[in-house]
């Protein structure tokens, strides 16, 4: 094999040598990169094998709402759902369809079918980690590429021009046609620089990714040019939106600058259970976390607001500074209760955790990533990141009572408006 000859001898290039030049882009000589890749290479299979599906469909019927060009009859026309296998497990994966529409028969996708024969097993694994340890890359190239059926294209250029893409559709997408009711803001670092994520409900209770934008702390500005941006994309607010947040003072400033009293601030009851036993002694935690959280299941504002306060007092007399943390900012832990919806959506509203599981989300993607070179890089990982976790997304829990929601912010709208 050409691992046996001579360093210093000149080859010709072939296909594999083509393929391992590739590889060896990706992995770039950083160990971190190589890990990253160990770990996530499922994922990765994934989203190469839907950017070589859309490439095929491309060669066929021409880019998305281009303009047809005559003699061509292959039209795009939907997807079907199917799979491929990765580790020997069955993913599933929406495969596009092609028709011809001067025959009415579908054309089958070449790439998909490999996909199909193919699989994604246990050699590709072994590969990678041969070649984490021994730095054998042609053979963690070749059967790389192989196991995906790309010849001689570059997976580095590949996946460099998917998030390219990823970046510039996710900061297009209009918000036009979507009706939002809430929105969860929190900040996420991301290589040492703060990233604040956005993400919306809309009235139906799908949840989407809206915005992020890079800053070095959760301070107003930056927040404050991320909501800007996304009003001018489309997002309303007129009728009454709920803002759930940490209890980051830049967060709530930015949300006073742009929504004004128009918006409904739900502070995070996890985050504020946690401010205040944190103040604590650890013996008492345990038993202070348990009253905190009997006294914000209570289903309505005056009977939470009671016991909260009764709390307040207890506090008083055990720790100052934790009564002075339960006592800021309490009324807007308590906004879901005062709009009489608590019983109803508070699972899903009452705390930040819809967004701190997307963040775990990205951290899965980003961790083992350490070589950042540029800013752009930083969006373009987050934006294929985002849009990734995005085809995981759930209704929200409770999405019935959305409607309800709407009205309780519009009546909540002061009348002098």
């Amino acid at each position: 094999m050409d691992s046996q000859h001579s360093t210093d001898s000149e080859e010709t290039p072939t296909p594999e040598t083509d393929r391992s030049e590739a590889l060896r882009e990706v992995l770039d000589g950083s160990i971190d990169t190589k890990l990253h890749l160990l770990r996530h290479h499922a994922k990765m299979a994934h989203l190469l094998a839907k950017h070589l599906l859309e490439e095929e469909v491309e060669d066929l019927a021409g880019e998305r709402y281009s303009r047809k060009s005559d003699g061509n009859s292959l039209r795009r026309w939907g997807t079907n759902p199917g799979s491929i296998r990765i580790d020997g497990e069955k993913v599933p994966i929406d495969v596009p369809r092609v028709r011809d529409t001067d025959t009415g028969e579908e054309q089958p996708l070449e790439s998909y079918q490999a996909m199909k024969r193919t699989g994604i097993g246990e050699e590709l694994l072994k590969a990678i980690m041969l070649g984490v340890s021994q730095k054998d890359y042609k053979q963690v190239a070749g059967q790389f590429a192989d196991g995906f059926g790309l010849s001689q294209s570059s997976v580095s250029r590949r996946f460099q021009e998917r998030a390219r893409q990823a970046l510039e559709e996710f900061e297009g997408r209009s918000l036009e046609e979507e009706n939002f009711l809430a929105l969860w803001i929190d900040g996420k670092r991301v290589a040492g620089e703060q990233m604040i994520v956005c993400m919306g409900v809309t009235e139906s209770g799908y949840k989407k990714v809206l915005g992020f934008t890079q800053a070095t702390t959760e301070r107003a500005e930056p927040v404050i040019e991320l909501l800007r941006e996304l009003i001018g994309r489309g997002l309303t607010f007129e009728e009454g939106i709920l803002c759930v947040i940490d209890g980051s003072k830049g967060l709530r400033k930015a949300i006073d600058e742009v929504f004004g009293d128009l918006a409904q601030v739900q502070r995070c009851q996890w985050h504020k259970r946690k401010n205040v036993v944190g103040y604590l002694p650890k013996t008492d935690q345990k038993t202070w976390r348990r009253k905190l959280q009997r006294a914000y299941q209570e289903t309505t504002y005056e009977a939470a607001k009671e016991r909260l306060t009764d709390l307040h007092a207890e506090l008083q007399q055990v720790s100052r500074s934790a009564a002075r943390s339960l006592q800021e900012g309490l009324e807007e832990t308590l906004t879901l209760h005062r709009l009489g919806l608590f019983d109803e959506l508070g699972k899903s509203l009452k705390t930040t955790n819809c967004i701190e599981s997307l963040m775990g989300d990205i951290e899965e993607y980003t961790q083992n990533v350490k070589r950042w070179h540029h800013s752009p890089q930083r969006h373009q990982w987050m934006a294929v990141a985002v849009m990734e976790a995005e085809d995981g997304f759930r209704r929200l829990d409770g999405y019935d009572d959305l409607p309800r929601l709407r009205k309780a912010l519009k009546e909540a709208i002061p009348d002098d408006r």
